[in-house]
Order: structure tokens, then sequence, then C-alpha cells
């Protein structure tokens, strides 16, 4: 998954390097470390903990970036040519070997045309839209679009200061709000109005709302952000693919980072994080206590991870000043296409080595032996090239024109 523009702090690029190995153990652990898995599992959902670092690290940098430029339109030049040439590029490859037989594409298409299927991808608000991922890791891309709509839509209103009130609101609406819906299914718009409707109004929102944030008079451009957040919003709280209350927890956790880059850049007061912090965490915790439990979900293990991710980021921020390993860094360097490729890899393994059903040390070194090597030669000749084209082109988009806030100098 995506960090947001590289830091020159080692540690956010630590913490990234430290997600990624979690994740791929908590999926490459199914094939080839069943029984620890089994062990872990009901005491650290070790997939969560590591998306929880990733939210956590792109609410610190992701707002950032945008205020940075002050240019709404340079944001979403960087944005596109960071996620999309290794999305499209895992995707194809995903597509490719399921053709071939070689792997099985995650999931399927629930009845739904392919038409529809492809539409919601591009968007990258497919897991929002009632629609299976392609790759499993995919999910989480939609609720960093969906950020990316939020922080857009302060931003052109001028109330982007306010991250630590908004983390508190999210978290508070994720714990109260669940008991109001609690009837409310997963993916309920698109049970009401169907996958294929709710695909195309959000294909004609989401660019419709990005063009006007990004161009035109001051009026236009408040109303394609406004567009841009309410899409958003209704989405995470309506028609996620995770409970309601984990969506908006999600939201409150990348605006907690957020909170806490402001408060590093003297922008915010350390007590104020502090206090929001404090109300994310009973929140988040009281919900997930409250609300969640089933086959795939025990309360312990979410609450753990969570929390676990907290502390993590939490020392991260502490020893941000001390020297870090390089190993760490540059795995962190490349840690989106460690997220990305590593299910590829697996489903290769999967249909090509199959699962013996008991621990396998051996072949989950190999797996990491392959699998990092290939995401330096990924990032490198992948992700390296689109940055550098969307960083020409975002430089170019902020000369011609800088759309502040309304308020800013």
């Amino acid at each position: 998954m995506d960090g947001g523009e590289r830091s020159r702090s080692g540690w956010l690029d630590a913490l990234r390097g430290i997600a990624a190995l979690v994740v791929v153990f908590d999926h490459s652990s199914y094939a080839f470390l069943p029984d620890l898995r089994r062990e872990v599992m009901p005491h650290v959902n070790t997939s969560r903990y590591g998306i929880m670092v990733f939210f956590l690290v792109s609410g610190y940098l992701i707002p950032a970036s945008l205020e940075r430029r002050g240019c709404v339109r340079g944001f979403w030049i960087g944005r596109v040519f960071r996620l999309y040439p290794l999305w499209a590029a895992a995707v194809t490859a995903v597509l490719v070997l399921d053709l071939l037989g070689v792997a099985r594409v995650h999931g399927d298409r629930g009845g739904q045309s392919a038409a529809t299927v492809a539409l919601a991808h591009v968007t990258l608000l497919q897991e929002l839209l009632g629609t299976p991922s392609v790759l499993l890791v995919l999910w989480t891309l939609s609720y960093e679009m969906a950020f990316y709509l939020l922080v857009v839509a302060l931003f052109t209103v001028g109330r982007h200061r306010r991250s630590a009130a908004i983390a508190m609101v999210l978290a508070v609406l994720a714990a109260v709000g669940r008991a109001a819906g609690s009837t409310l299914p997963v993916s309920a718009l698109s049970g009401a109005v169907g996958t294929a409707p709710l695909a195309v109004i959000a294909g004609v929102t989401l660019p419709a709302a990005v063009c006007c944030a990004s161009a035109g008079p001051p009026a236009l451009r408040v109303c394609g952000g406004v567009l841009g957040g309410l899409l958003a919003l209704v989405l995470v709280t309506f028609n996620g693919t995770v409970p309601p209350w984990e969506g908006l927890v999600i939201l409150a956790v990348m605006f907690l980072g957020t909170a806490v880059h402001r408060a590093e850049h003297g922008r915010g007061t350390w007590r104020t994080v502090a206090l929001a912090a404090a109300v994310v965490l009973v929140c988040a915790v009281g919900s997930a206590y409250r609300y969640g439990d089933g086959p795939h979900f025990t309360r312990r293990g979410w609450i753990t991870a969570f929390l676990l991710a907290v502390l993590t980021f939490g020392a991260g921020l502490a020893l941000r000043r001390r020297r870090i390993p390089r190993p760490l860094t540059g795995l962190g360097t490349i840690s989106y296409s460690v997220y990305l490729l590593h299910p590829v890899l697996l489903a290769v393994a999967a249909a090509t080595l199959g699962r013996e059903g008991r621990d396998d040390p051996v072949r989950e070194a190999v797996f990491l032996a392959v699998l990092l090597p290939l995401c330096v030669l990924t990032h490198r000749w992948i992700e390296v090239p689109g940055q550098a084209w969307g960083r020409r082109l975002a430089r170019r988009s902020v000369r011609e024109g800088v759309s502040r806030p309304p308020g800013d100098p």
C-alpha cells in the first residue's frame, strides 16, 4: 500500500518496512506456516496491525503533501502517478496469470459484469462499491482514496487544520453510529440500488469532483472538493465491505496521523493530539469490543493489533531522531511493491507448489528471497519512473496556478 510521498525521515520508511513484512507474514502464513498462524491470530490480527501502521503513516504524510504544494491539481497528479503504474502492473499480472491458468484471481465477480468490475477498480473504490478486489490487498487502497477525497474537501473549504477534531468526530461516529445502524448490512447501498448503477455513479462523480476541485473559479473548486468528500463519506459509512464502525475508525486513524504531523511542525499542540489519541483509542477499542466478532474476526485479536499499531507508530515518533538501520529503510522504500506483489507471487506459489498443511519455514524463506528482489526491480523500473513523471507534471501544474484554500496567505 502507498504510504505517501517519500519522506526524508528514516523512521517513516522503517515503519512501512515493518508493516509490509507483517502483512506478508499474515498472508503467506496461510500456505507456509498454518500452525503458527492458528496460534497467533486469536491473539493478534497481524493483517490489521500492518494495515493500521500504514494508515497512520499515510495520515501523517498525505495532507502535508497537499499543503506543501498548495495545489489540488498537483496533489492529484502526484497521487495518480504514485499509485496507478504499479497498480496497473500488478492487476495486469494477476489477470494474465488467471487467463493462463497459473493463478486464480482473488474472489469472483458475484454475477457482476466485467465492465462493472473494471470501472469500479479504475476508480480504486471497488471495495466501497460492492465489487470484490481482484487482489486481496486492494481493499485498503479504497480507504486511501476515500481519505484523499476527504483531505481535498477540507482543503478546498479551508478546514484542513482541524485534523484532531475530525479524528475525534469520526471515532465517536464509529462508536455511536453503529448502534443507530445496527441492522445495516455490508454493502447496503449496492444491495439497494445495485452494484452496476453505483459503480457508474462513482465513475462519473469521482473524476468530476477531482477535475472541479483542481481547476476553475474558487466556487467550483469548493463544489468539487465537497462533492468528492461526500462521496467518500457515504461509501465508507453505507457501502464498505468492512463494518461501518471499522471504516470510520480507519479514517479517524489517518486523521490522527495528520494531527501528529501538525503538532510536530508547530501547527498544533501535543495536548490536542493526546486528547484526540485518547478519544480514537477508546472509541476504536470500544467499537471492536461491542460490535466485533465473527468467523474471521476476534475482538481480542483486532484490539491487540490496533493498540500495537498505535504503540509502534508512537515508538517510531519517539525514535525519529535516532539512526535507523538501512535494511529497514530500504524495505520501507519498496514497501508498496511488497504490498501489491506478494499476493500475486503467493497465487503462483499456491498453483504450482500447493499447500502442505503444516509449517514449512524453508518455503517461507524461499518465498521472501524471491519476493524482495522482485520488488526491488518493480520499484526501480515501475514506481520510480512513475513518480518522476508525476513530480514533473505536478511542478508544472503548480507553476500554472496555485489553488490555496480560503484564508491561506
